[in-house]
């Protein structure tokens, strides 16, 4: 399937399931690796990528945390695209959730509401309670932030903050990428986390901040977006089983339970 040079063609993948997943646990930058259920998602993603007509997939973009990195590994063996050339950044990292991380989402419901909950999981503007300097989640010590400013590393982050660091990233590197790649047809995977992802395609498809908190990302399904050459959207949709998607994003909306 060709399409006009003009088009862009961007796939955008969220890791599979990971270990804190699975545990209802808030994750944020907590470096994680994906459960059994997360590689086989990975695996199944990247056959979703192979089998798709006329995607010819030349770059890959990832977050720097081990479960964006591990599922893009994974899904391009499956897909036969282990080969392709990588660029990795902390702007494309998940969410920071301050001192929610590591902290179990249902007994956080119990113990603030869950009004407050959706509040530091969805609303757009309200970032969770900051990260303590003790805490024993933070990055202060980790070596893949060291050429990060520090006045750049989050204590916590509502999804407005991630746009803002996001879409710079997606002007730099992406976009340009994706531009080149129009020229000959082939397409740009960017495989991140959930609240990435929808920090980009909040730019991307215009989403109100009062319509973004409705968006839910499923695990392990690749979501592709063609676009114009002004940005718009020709066309979007995520490959393989329109209800198997559905029933994907559904489950992440209940997880706080």
């Amino acid at each position: 399937m060709a399409y006009d040079q003009d088009v862009l063609d961007l796939v955008l993948l969220r890791h599979g399931q990971s270990i804190w997943n699975a545990e209802n646990l808030f994750t944020g930058w907590v470096d994680v690796d994906l459960t059994e259920l997360g590689e086989a998602e990975a695996r199944d993603g990247g056959r979703l990528l192979a089998e798709e007509p006329g995607l010819d997939l030349r770059i890959l973009h990832t977050s720097v945390l081990t479960r964006a990195i591990r599922t893009a590994e994974l899904a391009l063996a499956a897909a036969g695209r282990s080969w392709l050339p990588v660029r990795r950044d902390w702007r494309l990292n998940e969410r920071h959730y301050g001192d929610l991380q590591g902290k179990n989402k249902a007994e956080t419901m119990a113990k603030f509401g869950k009004h407050q909950l959706q509040l530091w999981r969805r609303s757009y503007d309200t970032p969770p309670p900051p990260l303590s300097e003790d805490n024993p989640c933070s990055v202060a010590d980790d070596p893949r932030y060291r050429d990060v400013a520090p006045s750049d590393i989050p204590v916590t982050e509502c999804l407005a903050d991630v746009v803002l660091r996001a879409l710079p990233y997606w002007g730099e590197a992406i976009l340009p990428d994706l531009r080149w790649a129009a020229e000959t047809n082939s397409a740009i995977l960017v495989v991140a986390h959930g609240n990435s992802i929808r920090a980009l395609r909040k730019h991307l498809e215009g989403i109100s901040d009062a319509d973004i908190p409705g968006l839910e990302i499923p695990t392990g399904i690749p979501f592709r977006m063609l676009l114009n050459d002004d940005l718009t959207v020709h066309s979007s949709r995520y490959l393989g089983d329109p209800a198997t998607a559905a029933a994907a994003a559904a489950a992440v909306s209940r997880q706080a339970g």
